[in-house]
């Protein structure tokens, strides 16, 4: 015995009218479109997602915060080994005015080519120095940074993920793609695609703070201050962040930040604590002009 739905053609059953939309889309070659009706179908929960970069911020906070810890203690021996080197050169050139004054002129240029040597060490370490306090100026203003786009995504969690469900359960999948390929876009599919945009310009910010706080290490690694000594590789990878453009965790901060490490009048206070961020009232979540479309 034939079904009323066996009668129906295939276009005409719920798989038919997926596949039509489907169809425009491919007929029509439009990227973007089928991005957007994908996105419907597929289970893809940005709050799971968020919430997830939520734990690698915590985690990579933790690291950070230790990492500063590590070089500001390496800074401090920096500056003791540059005074200490300062103290030795003056003595040293001391000496060989004296021993020119007595006419011993094996000890003045004993002395004078020690002063020298220690002259030109202390040039490296001094722009060593600045190069740490670069990474020093950066990585406190990341953490300062990360804290407040760690609360914003919690925020954003909170206020959103009932807010979610609500429109999916008023808003079927199909409608929502209906309405993207009528060039009408109904609350859901702007709603999920400003979640997306969120998940995307989240995971580009944690992607930097991580590669950074790698640059970090990597650069630390390289300092051997017992000896006096640094790899060149670990100085490169941090002239090569230098160079590039616009960071999206400090953003015009980033140009400012170098000006104040090669600034010999701002000197950086190595004993003040790292800022904790405080939310003033009325403060805009970065995210929320991502729905400004209510």
């Amino acid at each position: 015995m034939t079904t009323e739905s066996s009668k129906k053609s295939f276009w005409q059953r719920p798989e038919g009218v997926t596949g039509a939309i489907f169809l425009v889309a491919i007929i029509a070659g439009h990227k973007s479109l089928m991005r957007s009706i994908t996105s419907l179908f597929v289970k893809v929960d940005p709050i799971a997602i968020l919430k997830g970069y939520v734990e690698n911020l915590q985690k990579n906070l933790r690291e950070m915060n230790k990492q500063i810890g590590r070089l500001r203690g390496q800074m401090h021996k920096l500056k003791e080994i540059i005074y200490n080197n300062k103290k030795e050169i003056q003595s040293n050139l001391n000496l060989a005015s004296e021993a020119k004054a007595s006419n011993k002129q094996s000890v003045m240029i004993l002395k004078s080519r020690k002063a020298g040597r220690l002259q030109e060490s202390n040039m490296r370490l001094e722009d060593l120095y600045r190069k740490m306090e670069v990474l020093y100026r950066v990585l406190t203003k990341m953490y300062e940074n990360s804290q407040v786009l760690m609360e914003d995504i919690q925020d954003q969690v909170m206020v959103k993920e009932q807010e979610r469900k609500a429109i999916h359960a008023s808003h079927s999948a199909m409608r929502s793609a209906m309405s993207v390929m009528s060039g009408d876009p109904d609350k859901r599919a702007m709603f999920d695609a400003a979640m997306e945009a969120i998940t995307e310009d989240v995971a580009s910010k944690v992607g930097e703070m991580e590669n950074f706080m790698h640059v970090s290490s990597k650069f630390m690694e390289s300092i051997d201050l017992q000896n006096g000594i640094f790899e060149e590789e670990g100085v490169k990878m941090l002239e090569e962040w230098e160079r590039k453009g616009e960071s999206l965790l400090l953003g015009a901060e980033k140009s400012s930040l170098l000006l104040q490490a090669n600034d010999d009048e701002n000197v950086l206070d190595l004993d003040a604590p790292i800022k904790t961020p405080v939310r003033e009232a009325g403060h805009r979540n970065q995210y929320d002009s991502f729905f400004d479309f209510d």
